[in-house]
């Protein structure tokens, strides 16, 4: 038996009220909202990583500074005082006084240093070693900080599409709870409404407590002492094409970059070999004062001094060296080599990921809206008497599933589309 019209035009306005969204479904205002590109940004200036990775940086020029020492020239000064029982006297002459004051300056300047100047130049190289690894850290945080950004803005359309599911869930509720009291409907029509409008609620919750999660994780990724949230959209760059993808992350990206680096640095260790062999010549210039003075020292003077050094036999420690040296430089050739293919194989796999994802969120979109309107057509039949209420409850579960889907399948897209951008190198910027 079929229900009169403004029974249901009743029931349908009780439900109304309980459509509107709980107020644990918004945001607190705790939480700052920024823009996706300014995420990024506030994440290398102030995450730690980044500030580790800048220091290092800093301790590589000092480093050079302190291997440089070695190749400048050298002052030191020099004074002594000297306390003896009684003077010392040869032939009535004083040779060693009982209080004596010595006092010096020394010059010493490294005229010919092969092996320091190799030193001095390897040390720079080591500064460039630590800017590409500092770019490549933030890179990788930048990766991180994109994903989680979109990861935020997904599980937002879920909540959303969940809430909606829990509106509609409580209307239906309601509406089965009206047709039990009105004696139109069963219990077992009531008691399913109420348990899918629970399932509903509870899923809501745990995607809030994960919403939070998420929250929290940005903002120990941009150094806050906050929660952070996304904004509502964030429009990521255009990829490049497939023809200069390839190209631009054997060029741009850091970690490439860092391993060809790495090559470069390991084959002037082992092209500088040679230094290692060479003679160094070391002059010294020292003037003195003494009081008093002795049979072989003036009161003031001075000395110079050249001192050449000839490594003739070290026990083998060259040749090791340069052993080392050679199979380091293999091991960063062949890292360079792997490096450069497994960019070629994320651009090459991203570049598809895309295509996919680009399909299955219009298929996703598709789906979602055909199950929505399902749902409208499953209400109005079980309205009028048609159909029972375990096809309501089955529309809007499809529906909820076919927008949760809609939702992942877009952040699918969106995160496809940014791994393409990182693969060839085009993120950062």
């Amino acid at each position: 038996m079929r229900r009169p019209r403004t029974e249901l035009l009743f029931a349908l306005a009780l439900s109304a009220p309980l459509s509107v969204l709980p107020a644990s479904a918004t945001e607190t205002n705790s939480v700052e909202v920024l823009s996706f590109d300014a995420a990024v940004s506030q994440a290398l200036q102030r995450n730690p990583n980044t500030i580790v990775a800048a220091e290092e940086i800093k301790r590589a020029r000092a480093l050079v500074e302190q291997t440089r020492s070695a190749s400048l020239p050298t002052l030191t000064a020099n004074g002594s005082y000297t306390r003896l029982d009684n003077d010392r006297v040869l032939d009535k002459t004083v040779i060693a006084g009982a209080n004596t004051i010595a006092a010096n300056l020394t010059l010493a300047i490294p005229l010919i240093a092969p092996a320091r100047w190799g030193q001095w130049a390897h040390a720079r190289d080591n500064v460039d070693l630590a800017r590409l690894s500092a770019a490549e850290v933030k890179r990788q945080l930048a990766v991180t900080v994109g994903r989680t950004y979109l990861s935020l803005i997904a599980e937002r359309r879920v909540i959303e599409a969940t809430e909606r599911a829990v509106v509609n869930a409580r209307a239906h509720a309601n509406y089965a709870h009206q047709r039990f009291t009105g004696g139109w409907g069963t219990r077992v029509d009531e008691i399913r409404a109420a348990q899918e409008l629970s399932t509903d609620e509870a899923q809501l919750e745990a995607l809030y407590a994960q919403l939070v999660r998420l929250q929290e994780s940005l903002g120990v990724l941009l150094g806050s002492d906050h929660a952070v949230t996304a904004a509502d959209d964030v429009v990521l760059p255009t990829p490049p094409p497939p023809a200069s993808a390839i190209d631009d992350a054997r060029n741009l990206r850091a970690d490439v970059r860092l391993s060809r680096l790495r090559v470069d640095t390991a084959h002037h260790l082992v092209r500088d070999n040679w230094l290692d062999y060479l003679p160094s010549l070391v002059g010294s210039f020292q003037p003195f004062y003494q009081n008093p003075p002795t049979l072989t020292i003036p009161e003031t003077g001075w000395q110079a001094q050249l001192a050449l050094t000839i490594p003739l036999y070290d026990g083998g420690l060259r040749y090791g060296l340069a052993h080392e040296r050679a199979a380091l430089e293999s091991e960063a050739r062949a890292a360079v080599a792997g490096t450069v293919r497994q960019a070629e194989s994320e651009v090459r796999a991203s570049q598809e990921e895309l295509r996919r994802a680009a399909a299955a969120l219009t298929a996703a979109r598709d789906a979602s809206k055909q199950a929505a309107e399902a749902l409208t057509l499953s209400n109005l039949a079980y309205q009028n008497g048609a159909s029972t209420n375990i096809e309501v409850i089955d529309a809007e579960r499809r529906a909820r599933d076919a927008e949760t889907t809609s939702a992942v399948a877009e952040d699918a897209a969106r995160q496809a589309q940014l791994d393409l951008l990182v693969a060839s190198g085009r993120f950062p910027q």
